[in-house]
């Protein structure tokens, strides 16, 4: 259940005359091409430039053929921090590419393409969530996402809060491939219960009465994944359950079970963000927190009165730094519009 919020990606583009690609980040201070004619161009070189000429790439192999472009980015999303950077540049450059090109695309196939290019380019094992909401998301509103029939609802969230972000600040080196990891559990996991529960196909088609009458057949740490996964399937339908209730109260009880079993089953938190959870959890006007993205550092996300928002950010940033050392960003956020294109404000 993804919020897109109004920390953007912005990319600039004008067509060329050729079939290169010039980019330009300004977040890297770097220019980089590649000529759409050779192969060789788009291939990985482990640096920001895999994100927009894999999408490039990839845009290319489903028959969307490209013209050259110059292309200016610009990010405002924090690297690194779980806020989904990568997706941002991958749904903006395929944004600004595919309008120079003259196409027009499903938002659905869009976010499809962006997630095969960081899988299949970049490398990343990720799911569709944050491209998804990328391309779909509204201002206002939380999307519940079903990733296997890509159905979706969105679900209003009241004015009366806002979303913050923590920054830890830290990022540990064993974050993308733990999260890759995790990944191979969890289809270890479905391959073992196919074999004893009809039509599973992933995780989410397992009850958790199923996931306990056959634990045997699995290992203690593979189990632990397991749980994590379907019981916080069952919190996602809740926590919507509990929006269209406007139970603010209810949704921020299940952000504190959320992180709890991130941390405890799916052990994807660090020491890092469970004391930036628990300060959190000492601030008036607090409704939830927990940790968002591949985990191992980055952001926690919290659900605070908005009548408190200040102080919790000055309270929070005040004390994490004199515990670890470190200064916090804290961002405060709204829901806001997924990708589009800017409006020419001089017109």
């Amino acid at each position: 259940m993804p919020a897109a919020i109004e920390k953007h990606c912005w990319v600039a583009g004008g067509p060329r005359a050729d079939r290169k690609l010039v980019i330009h980040s300004e977040d890297f201070s770097e220019t980089i091409e590649a000529d759409l004619a050779q192969s060789v161009a788009l291939q990985r070189r482990g640096t920001w430039r895999d994100y927009p000429l894999g999408v490039a790439a990839t845009l290319e192999h489903a028959g969307l053929g490209l013209r050259g472009a110059n292309l200016l980015i610009h990010g405002e999303v924090p690297q690194g921090a779980g806020l989904s950077s990568s997706a941002a540049i991958e749904v903006a450059t395929a944004l600004a590419l595919l309008e120079i090109a003259g196409h027009s695309i499903d938002r659905v196939q869009l976010a499809r393409l962006c997630q095969q290019a960081e899988n299949e380019f970049v490398g990343t094992r990720c799911g569709i969530m944050d491209q998804f909401v990328a391309c779909h998301g509204r201002a206002g509103h939380a999307l519940k996402l079903d990733c296997h029939s890509l159905q979706y609802e969105l679900l209003p969230i009241p004015d009366s809060v806002q979303l913050i972000a923590c920054n830890t600040r830290v990022k540990h080196e064993l974050a993308s491939g733990e999260y890759n990891q995790r990944r191979a559990e969890c289809e270890e996991a479905v391959k073992c219960l196919a074999t004893v529960i009809p039509g599973v196909r992933s995780l989410r088609d397992v009850s958790l009465e199923q996931l306990e009458r056959h634990r045997g057949r699995m290992t203690e740490k593979i189990h632990r994944r397991v749980l994590h996964v379907v019981t916080e399937n069952a919190r996602v339908m809740q926590a919507a359950d509990a929006l269209r209730a406007k139970d603010i109260v209810q949704f921020g009880k299940l952000m504190g079970e959320s992180h709890a079993s991130l941390r405890d089953r799916y052990e994807v938190s660090c020491a890092e963000l469970d004391l930036m959870v628990d300060l959190a959890g000492k601030e008036q006007g607090v409704f939830g927190a927990r940790m968002m993205g591949g985990g191992f550092g980055g952001c926690t996300i919290n659900l605070v009165d908005a009548r408190h928002a200040e102080t919790f950010r000055k309270n929070v940033a005040a004390t994490y730094e004199r515990q670890l050392g470190i200064r916090a960003e804290i961002y405060v956020c709204t829901p806001a519009d997924g990708a589009g294109r800017v409006a020419d404000e001089s017109a």
